[in-house]
C-alpha cells in the first residue's frame, strides 16, 4: 500500500478529471504520474516515486504546464518519474517532496 506524502494530499482533488500512469520498475520501485486540467484551464502534473514497501521516496507537483495537453504532459511526467527513480535510487538522491510552478 502506498503511503502518500503531503505533496500528494495538497495536490489531490477528486472533483477534477485526471489521467494517470502507474508502473513498477524492475527493482520494485513504483512510479505514479497523474495529470489533470485545473480550473483556470492549464494542465497540472503530480509525480510520485515509491519504494517497494510503499514508502514515498519522492513527490513533486507541477501547478502549471500552460498550453500542454493532458496526454503530452502525462508522457513528459512518466519520463521524468522514470529518470528520478532510476538515477535517484542509483545515487541515493531521492530524499524529499517538492511543489513547483513551471
Amino acid at each position: 500500500m502506498r503511503m502518500r506524502g503531503h505533496v500528494y494530499w495538497a495536490w489531490a482533488d477528486p472533483a477534477l478529471h485526471h489521467q494517470s500512469h502507474e508502473e513498477t520498475l524492475s527493482d520494485g520501485t513504483r512510479i505514479d504520474v497523474q495529470v489533470r486540467r485545473c480550473r483556470p484551464g492549464g494542465t497540472q502534473i503530480f509525480l510520485g516515486v515509491y519504494a517497494w514497501s510503499g514508502m514515498a521516496l519522492y513527490e513533486e507537483a507541477f501547478n502549471s504546464r500552460p498550453g500542454e495537453s493532458m496526454p503530452r504532459a502525462l508522457a513528459w511526467g512518466v519520463g521524468l518519474a522514470r529518470r528520478v527513480a532510476i538515477e535517484g535510487v542509483a545515487m541515493g538522491a531521492i530524499t524529499g517532496s517538492t511543489e513547483k510552478q513551471l
